[in-house]
């Protein structure tokens, strides 16, 4: 047909789309096939990208370093947190791998007196203060930079002084942790900021608690009582009055050290004194010849399972039981 009309076109082309159809239903999954030389031009990431480990996007922005000054190494404050410890460093990138400067551990501040909550974020607060409190001394800055020593919760940043050495400048590292409002890498970078390290970031107060996201104003004061327990303080006090048995449940430690919530903030007092008295780290003791634990059995000779075996047949027929 020539010219064929109208209603014959659309005809011959809904059998066209249903015939399509009904032929993608019908035909199997067709593998995309990627050539020989695919895999030969294919390189692999770096090992902890495949592992989850590092974000190279972040890492490559805080070690390189302005070529203008040479081999000054660029300062990074990381802190990362498990179920049972904050874990605070102050490293720095060479070409063969990264150094430390010093570290502090919030299971170190037993000694400073505070037995409990080691993982909250009181906790977070003083492990920033203790390493950067550490780090000034190691540097002999502890007496020029003081910090903060009465923390009210407000914006600080150390300013540099006349005539003396340039603060200590550090970056924060908060490598995957989540960079949500009230995160605990915050909290210890708040301590290490009030404990004389310049480390920079926003006036607006953005990651900390009591900054509102909605009408964009900051309350010192919520960021306060975190930094002293006032948080943990009320809900203890909550729990105690609503169900006894959860708090005694979930407060045993503190029950176990005679801690009231009241005595919550005049805790976190003292220990931030006795940090700044004496910040230095105390190596623990080994003992010389350690008796480390088996937890899988002993692996018996020969003798040993034949001896086994005869008593377990002579408590059989002493049971009166027929082998």
């Amino acid at each position: 047909i020539s010219n064929p009309p109208s209603a014959v076109v659309s005809t011959q082309s809904t059998g066209i789309c249903i015939l399509l159809v009904v032929l993608c239903r019908t035909m199997p999954f067709i593998k995309v096939v990627k050539t020989k030389a695919y895999y030969k031009r294919y390189q692999v990431k770096f090992k902890r990208r495949r592992e989850g480990k590092t974000d190279y996007y972040a890492r490559k922005r805080l070690t390189l370093q302005d070529k203008n000054k040479y081999n000054s190494p660029k300062y990074r404050l990381v802190v990362r947190k498990t179920n049972t410890d904050i874990i605070c460093q102050i490293a720095y990138a060479t070409l063969q791998s990264d150094r430390i400067l010093t570290a502090a551990y919030s299971h170190e501040l037993e000694r400073y007196g505070a037995k409990v909550g080691l993982t909250n974020y009181s906790a977070a607060y003083a492990t920033g203060l203790l390493i950067a409190r550490r780090a000034l001394k190691k540097l002999k800055l502890d007496s020029v930079y003081l910090g903060q020593t009465k923390p009210e919760g407000k914006h600080f940043i150390v300013e540099e002084k006349d005539g003396e050495r340039r603060p200590f400048h550090v970056l924060l590292d908060v490598g995957l942790n989540r960079t949500t409002t009230g995160a605990k890498v915050f909290a210890a970078m708040k301590g290490a900021a009030d404990g004389g390290l310049d480390i920079p970031h926003g006036k607006e107060m953005k990651p900390f608690p009591g900054y509102n996201s909605q009408s964009h104003k900051f309350d010192s004061r919520v960021l306060r009582k975190y930094i002293f327990g006032g948080h943990v303080s009320e809900y203890m006090k909550k729990l105690r009055e609503e169900d006894p048995d959860a708090y005694k449940r979930q407060f045993s430690d503190y029950i176990k050290n005679k801690i009231e919530p009241e005595q919550i903030e005049a805790l976190w007092l003292k220990v931030h004194a006795a940090i700044r008295k004496s910040p230095d780290a105390v190596l623990t003791k080994k003992p010389e010849n350690p008796v480390h634990k088996r937890y899988r059995p002993v692996k018996k000779n020969n003798k040993q399972r034949k001896d086994r075996i005869k008593q377990k047949l002579s408590a059989l027929e002493k049971a009166g039981v027929k082998v």
